[in-house]
């Protein structure tokens, strides 16, 4: 006799197909097509603090304080105690906490009503809470890998 459970777990946006029988249990993951697998959820605590580059594929919160760029391919969470002072380079981001330098976010930058960014910001949607302070440039829109920059010549004419 076999049994089949279904779960979709969000956290990873993967599918997991349980199936079992009453000898044998089988796990079989089945990762979305055109997704990038997501590894474990990294951990600044606070009271911690990291000097240097950090690069991961998975998440990260950051309680403490990095004086470093941070280059990730997940979901990036900066709590309210946490504080990055360098660039930042993320897929998405939820911000509490302190950013000083460039910020370049893929999809989704929010600010919560703690956040305090002193630097640029480059997103393509950006959700700002009342209460939030922000000291910089914001440029938004289309793909940010795609974007091009053309400056207009000094002596161009109107037309």
């Amino acid at each position: 006799m076999f049994v089949f459970f279904f779960r979709n777990d969000t956290n990873v946006n993967d599918y997991f197909y349980f199936c079992a029988t009453a000898t044998q249990t089988q796990h079989i993951a089945m990762a979305k097509l055109n997704e990038t697998e997501q590894a474990a959820v990294n951990i600044i605590g606070n009271g911690t603090t990291i000097k240097g580059d950090v690069i991961s594929t998975g998440d990260m919160r950051i309680d403490g304080t990095l004086q470093g760029n941070l280059q990730i391919k997940g979901r990036l969470i900066i709590g309210e105690t946490g504080k990055i002072i360098g660039e930042i380079d993320c897929k998405n981001s939820e911000i509490s906490g302190i950013i000083e330098g460039k910020i370049v976010v893929g999809e989704l930058l929010t600010l919560k009503s703690t956040a305090k960014i002193m630097g640029d910001i480059i997103t393509s949607k950006l959700a700002i809470e009342p209460g939030a302070v922000f000291t910089g440039t914001c440029n938004m829109g289309g793909n940010r890998q795609k974007q091009e920059y053309t400056s207009v010549p000094e002596n161009a004419e109107a037309k």
